[in-house]
């Protein structure tokens, strides 16, 4: 076998975790929550071992006494990983969780477009706006007076406190009423 070069272990681990990163990119972008769950699991493993790479060279067990200081691993990014390894694990759990409903209330693990979210897609191509929207309403022109169309910015103190549309004449302030 001469002339085999073979690359660092760490050129590898980088090489592992693009393919882990970008596969799990790839899954979580799917409609079926069974893929999302896999992608969420390969992202992590990915993030793992990118932490694990990018805390430098290998070294022996971090325990005080039983080696030198130099010559000790940084268990911080250790710490991390263990951290991020139950993170995932609850995210696991509660994507499982969903997909299971999901499967058991429609029979799939499609994820749906929302009906709402088709009617605002459908209005945006084609240029409508909603009902509710007035061109006419100036309550968020500002003069140069502070106030607004309605004149119905009051400043108490250094606090400044608007009128909320739709509540009545009360500005907004604090809770109880008193000044803000």
């Amino acid at each position: 076998m001469t002339g085999v070069t073979t690359a660092p272990p760490a050129v590898v681990l980088v090489g592992v975790v693009f393919v882990l990163v970008a596969t799990g990119v790839y899954l979580v972008l799917e409609r079926s929550l069974t893929r999302v769950l896999v992608g969420v699991i390969l992202l992590g493993n990915g993030i793992n071992v990118l932490f694990l790479v990018a805390s430098g060279r290998a070294g022996s067990a971090p325990l005080v006494g039983s080696s030198e200081p130099e010559d000790m691993s940084d268990s911080l990014p250790q710490a991390f990983v263990l951290t991020a390894i139950v993170i995932t694990l609850g995210l696991t759990a509660f994507l499982l969780a969903m997909a299971y409903r999901s499967w058991q209330l429609h029979g799939h693990d499609e994820v749906q477009d929302d009906v709402e979210d088709r009617q605002v897609r459908d209005r945006a191509v084609r240029d409508e706006t909603s009902g509710s929207y007035d061109p006419d309403d100036s309550s968020d022109d500002r003069s140069d007076t502070g106030e607004d169309a309605e004149g119905a910015d009051r400043t108490v103190g250094d606090t400044a406190l608007r009128h909320v549309p739709g509540s009545g004449s009360r500005p907004a302030g604090r809770r109880d009423g008193g000044p803000a």
